[in-house]
């Protein structure tokens, strides 16, 4: 080649690199977004149901980052987990907002994995939910605990967890297994029910219910405040309490009740802690309703919480034989896990000695772990009913939607 040619070829080489180096060669990154569906129900903050959705733009944040928008693991590339030493990873675990461990239990599994926990508090178990599926594939955490069996069917269905037959489902009853194929392991178990208030039922001379269509009673006019089921993890426990115990065929269906409860001023709030905390007579704002739909440890809740402890509670519980609600929460590892070997670690450490015996005054519900010593509180002041209402999560998932939807159609409209 001349000289004249390769000074020719220089200089054009020289060129293109100039042009490729320019301050708008790169376009800037972008903010991964997702729109998440919300329910069309006041309060969307504690929305738990798919039905009646309206969209809005949600930024995903980063994994390990609970509160910054400002990476996103959608575009992010992601290194084998298998590269980087335990020492140096962090294990991200999606849950729910109610989602509870004590500091030293969290500390115990860190300095057993050699690792940092990340807990990536993500809603109501609906809507926790609605981002572990919309993430699928490129997962927002390791691991997702909080998935109960009102919602079970619609997780198994997006196929979003990985099996996992961990060790520690010896020790738990074959009740709390719905999930043969081991993507959803149980970690607790608890009861929506009827909370009462003691104090005014005394002094009204009122006597109990009996059972649930006693509510629609004259005598019980005005007393009740129940959580919508669209907005409401126990509103919709309470809802499917109802159909399991009338039926949707007959002379006197779930939708018959309903009308009755709402011609006896039955009052319906948003979420557990208006109910409870702002509505219940009992409860903390000192409200007018002397009945609200709660949990069976709530009455030790308010024992344990009191200063001084009193020696009986203030509240009760109303169990009538399968009338009552019992809640499963499950944890998953998800698919595409960035640390599924922490992953599967956490899992085993939850279902085991030290984080079941945590669990009742952390998120006051039971463990599943079989031979687990319930705290005093529990024994004294907790109920579990005989004879819960059963519906399999098959059932649910098939009739969740069209059940909320009549409802909101029966009470609301």
């Amino acid at each position: 080649m001349s000289r004249r040619n390769v000074w020719m070829s220089i200089m054009i080489l020289a060129l293109v690199i100039a042009g490729c180096s320019g301050p708008n060669a790169t376009p800037p990154a972008t903010q991964a977004v997702v729109q998440l569906p919300t329910s069309a129900a006041p309060a969307a903050s504690q929305a738990t149901s798919p039905t009646a959705e309206s969209t809005r733009t949600l930024a995903l944040p980063a994994v390990g980052a609970q509160t910054s928008p400002l990476a996103s693991p959608l575009n992010s590339p992601v290194e084998a987990a298998t590269a980087v030493p335990a020492s140096g990873r962090t294990l991200t675990v999606m849950t729910h907002d109610s989602f509870s461990a004590s500091k030293e239990v969290v500390a115990q599994f860190e300095a057993q994995c050699g690792c940092k926990v990340a807990f990536l508090k993500s809603g109501d178990a609906g809507l926790a939910l609605n981002k572990a599926i919309l993430s699928k594939g490129n997962p927002l955490a390791d691991v997702f605990y909080g998935v109960d069996n009102t919602f079970l069917s619609r997780a198994l269905a997006a196929d979003i967890f990985e099996p996992y037959a961990s060790p520690a489902l010896q020790q738990i009853p074959d009740q709390f297994k719905p999930d043969g194929s081991n993507r959803e392991l149980p970690v607790d178990y608890g009861y929506v029910n009827l909370n009462y208030d003691k104090k005014y039922f005394n002094e009204h001379n009122l006597p109990l219910p009996k059972q649930l269509r006693d509510l629609a009673g004259p005598q019980y006019k005005s007393l009740l405040v129940v959580e919508n089921p669209a907005t409401s993890s126990p509103g919709l426990a309470f809802l499917l309490t109802t159909i399991a115990t009338f039926g949707e065929s007959g002379n006197y269906t779930y939708l018959n009740f309903w009308k009755d409860l709402r011609a006896n001023d039955v009052l319906v709030v948003d979420g557990w802690e208006s109910a409870y905390n702002e509505k219940f007579s009992a409860g903390p704002g000192k409200g007018e309703r002397p009945l609200v739909v709660s949990y069976a440890t709530s009455p030790a809740a308010e024992v344990y919480y009191a200063s001084p402890q009193p020696a009986d509670s203030p509240t009760g519980n109303i169990l009538p034989s399968g009338q009552s609600f019992q809640q499963v929460e499950f944890v998953g590892i998800l698919k595409g896990a960035r640390n599924p070997d922490l992953a599967r670690q956490w899992v085993d450490f939850m279902l085991g000695p030290a984080f079941q015996a945590d669990i009742p005054l952390q998120m006051w519900v039971y463990p599943v772990r079989t031979g687990t010593a319930l705290p005093d509180v529990f024994a004294k002041f907790a109920q579990e009913p005989g004879q819960p209402a059963h519906l399999t999560p098959d059932q649910i998932g098939a009739g969740r939607d069209k059940w909320i939807q009549a409802w909101t159609d029966t009470v609301l409209h």
